[in-house]
Order: structure tokens, then sequence, then C-alpha cells
């Protein structure tokens, strides 16, 4: 090897062990910093303390649709409360529903969103800047790790859960509401992105000696009109649709958060990629006149 080639393996070698010693932990303290801020907005309760997380009130409701109204009460991952005026369809009776003093819905994508944070934040704390990563492949290794908690704490808040129509009539949120919601009548909530979301449905019971084509429907996030399913014997047909949704600030935050931790992420992937250790480097072989 010429004298210039082990300069350059040494500048090479000193180069990604600054990579690996500083520039690593760097990221890895912005990383934390983040997600740190991306955790607070999931006001994560301290057991014992969850009465002490911050009560929000979202107005649902749009200004070209009036069959639903409501108001939802959001602390952390639960709603707490929900009051929702359902103007019945063909008649200009008014149904009144709100959650039991005793009951509260959680949310279970926010649950598992934030969950996803919590265990991407602990990857990250098990490298403190004491620790020295010996390869670009453990650094690779670590942010795939992070990434992969990362992307399915996005998905998780922008993929709402796909439920049948029986699904959604036998759920537990049926059964809190006062007064009890009809048997015409469901309800769901869900969080898609920043917003969240409710979808009344209103049912008509099909005749047994119907002539209609019977056809029940999958799992879906949004049923439409005219899909049926059946339930006890019974045939079902949706024949209105009503959803309102409102925007949730904080969410939209966590996911610019996410959006930024995952950028950082693949930067570093980049960097390591682009300064090879010098063990990884190709030897050049000696050319016949150096023979």
């Amino acid at each position: 090897m010429s004298a210039a080639s082990q300069v350059e393996r040494a500048v090479l070698e000193e180069e990604f062990n600054w990579l690996l010693k500083e520039e690593v932990h760097s990221v890895l303290k912005q990383l934390q910093d983040v997600l740190k801020e991306a955790s607070r907005r999931f006001c994560m309760p301290t057991p014992g303390l969850e009465s002490q997380l911050k009560q929000e009130n979202f107005i649902l409701g749009s200004s070209t649709m009036d069959q639903v109204k409501g108001v939802l009460t959001l602390q952390g991952e639960a709603l707490t409360q929900a009051d929702i005026n359902l103007k019945v369809a063909k008649s200009s009776q008014v149904l009144h529903f709100q959650f039991r003093d005793d009951k509260q819905w959680k949310l279970q994508q926010i649950q598992d969103a934030r969950n996803h944070v919590i265990q991407a934040l602990q990857l990250l704390g098990s490298h403190d800047e004491s620790y020295q990563f010996k390869t670009g492949a453990e650094v690779n290794k670590l942010m795939d790790a992070v990434m992969l908690q990362l992307t399915r704490a996005r998905n998780r808040l922008t993929t709402p859960a796909s439920l049948t129509l029986p699904e959604l009539a036998t759920s537990g949120l049926m059964k809190m509401f006062t007064p009890p919601m009809p048997g015409d009548v469901m309800v769901n909530f869900y969080i898609n992105l920043s917003k969240l979301c409710l979808t009344v449905y209103q049912l008509h019971v099909l005749p047994p000696n119907t002539t209609k084509n019977f056809k029940p429907v999958g799992s879906s996030v949004l049923h439409n009109p005219g899909a049926m399913f059946e339930l006890n014997n019974n045939r079902f047909e949706v024949s209105h649709v009503h959803k309102v949704e409102c925007v949730v600030p904080w969410l939209n935050d966590t996911l610019v958060f996410f959006t930024i931790s995952l950028q950082l992420c693949q930067q570093l992937k980049d960097k390591v990629r682009s300064s090879k250790a010098p063990q990884e480097q190709p030897v050049r072989e000696p050319s016949e006149h150096e023979q």
C-alpha cells in the first residue's frame, strides 16, 4: 500500500470514528428531543393522577349538514363524554344521546400510537452518550428499529380500523349511551390523521320476504348507504350515513414530529452509507506496471 493510500485510509478511519462517536449521538439526542415533544402531546398520564389530564371539548358538525351535531370531550386517549344530537331522516324528530356518567371510550389508535413512541424512546435511551457504536451496521440496525416504531405509530393515526357492520352493532360503544341507542342507529368514533371522526348510521330492517337481492358487505372504515348485513336472524340495510369531524391540533403536531423523526433517521443512515468504514473500502489491485 502506498503512503498516499495509507494517509487516505487514516483520514477515512478518523472521519468514520468521529461519525460513530460524535455525529450519531448528536442525532440520537435530536431524535429524543423531538419524540419527547411528541410524547407530551399525547398527555401521558401519571399512574394515579389520570384525573389531572386536561379535558378538551370538540364541537362536531358541518356547515352543509345539520343532521348530526355533537360535542366530544377528549382527555388524553379517552373520550370521557359524547353528547350527540341526531335529526331523524324523513321526520323532524331529534334524538339526543350522551355517554353514561360511569363510561368512557378508549381510542385504541391514540393508545397504540403512544405506545410505539414510548418504545422508540426506550430504544434510543438504551444507547446513551457513553455507548460506543462499533460499526455502521449497528447504527443502521438501531435506526431501522426506531423507524419501524415511528412508522407503526403514524400508521395507527392514518389508518382507522376496518369493521363490519355486525361488529359495529355489537361493539361495547353501543352500550355506553343514555338513553340507550335504538336498534336502528349505530355510531363509530375513530381517528383519521389529525381528525376526530364520528359516523352515525341509520338502518332499516329488511322484511323477511323481501325480494331485494341480499348481499352482506365486508369490513370498511366507512360504510355507504345501501350496505346490508345480518344480525340475530334479522337483515338490515343502511339507509343514511352521517359523518362529522373536527381537527385535534395536538394530533397534527404529533404527525409532524413523526415526519421530522423519520427524516432524521434516514439522513443518519445515508451518512453512514456514504462514509463507509475503512475496512469496508475496496482494496485497489496493483497494476501490471506497479508489480
